[in-house]
């Protein structure tokens, strides 16, 4: 698959790593980002040849945000025709701007709400920047590695945009706590990978030429692993943070736990464990 800003590369053991792809503009997120994500995260919700995901970004930022040179269009009444073309949002009615704005949010509010549902865990590797629309990318994966320079910023606030967007107002409070995420969601702060590792929004720090290693160490953690279970427990987690009550979840977990049992995975597991082996799942 090409696309204009972002690159993606399946590995022959099952991981897909995802490129943000606009170094000359720090990975601003773009209406063609915009576009090109939702494409790949569409084609990998019924991908079961890729069973884990990187995220990561060339050059030195990992996402400054979104562009906001583009969303300047979106206050405009008239907007070029070549874009209009492109981008089903920007055909509202000229007299009619908050619509384009209305449907520009939900398509690009839906991205983090495809990177929960499509069944592979995410690593998201972030090196510099991640504010705004990074941030909340960062937020919406499983598990972030952070380099040595790394900084997180909620910039939405800092531009005169509330700071709740992009499901950061759903994801931080759950990850720190509703005190420590309130400031930081208020203030629009900048939080280095120290900060960011103490207070659990990372799980690790690393050097930025070993960000890769370091997922693919994590990655390859999970693909000895059933594949049903990945998925189970990864739509698990999802029920867990919206659900209101033990029981509740116990019911999901009990469910999980039967259609995994049911799968002949579950024979390959408990045999390897006691061969003393690596497990041998199918990709499917």
């Amino acid at each position: 698959m090409n696309f204009e800003t972002i690159n993606f590369e399946l590995q022959p053991n099952g991981i897909g790593v995802i490129t943000l792809n606009r170094p000359e503009k720090l990975n601003a997120l773009s209406f063609q980002m915009i576009k090109d994500l939702h494409f790949l995260l569409d084609h990998l919700m019924t991908n079961l040849e890729c069973r884990v995901v990187i995220l990561k970004a060339n050059g030195k930022v990992f996402c400054a945000g979104l562009d906001l040179k583009e969303s300047t269009i979106l206050q405009s009444k008239k907007k070029p025709p070549e874009l209009k073309e492109k981008f089903f949002f920007l055909n509202a009615p000229e007299k009619d701007i908050i619509k384009a704005k209305i449907y520009a949010q939900m398509y690009t509010s839906q991205i983090i709400i495809k990177m929960r549902k499509i069944h592979q865990p995410i690593i998201a590797l972030i090196n510099g920047a991640a504010s705004g629309a990074g941030f909340a990318l960062v937020l919406a994966s499983d598990v972030r590695i952070a380099s040595e320079s790394a900084r997180l910023n909620n910039a939405f606030i800092k531009v005169g945009f509330s700071g709740a967007d992009l499901g950061v107002s759903y994801f931080l409070p759950r990850l720190i706590g509703m005190s420590r995420a309130a400031e930081i969601l208020y203030t629009g702060r900048f939080i280095d990978a120290n900060e960011s590792k103490k207070i659990g929004i990372v799980s690790k720090i690393c050097k930025e030429s070993e960000l890769l290693e370091e997922a693919f160490k994590v990655a390859e953690n999970f693909l000895e692993k059933s594949p049903l279970g990945l998925r189970m427990t990864k739509q698990a987690i999802n029920a867990t943070m919206d659900s209101p009550s033990l029981d509740t979840i116990a019911q999901i977990e009990n469910l999980t736990q039967m259609l995994c049992s049911t799968s002949p995975d579950i024979m390959e597991g408990i045999q390897s464990f006691f061969d003393k082996r690596k497990p041998k799942y199918p990709l499917m």
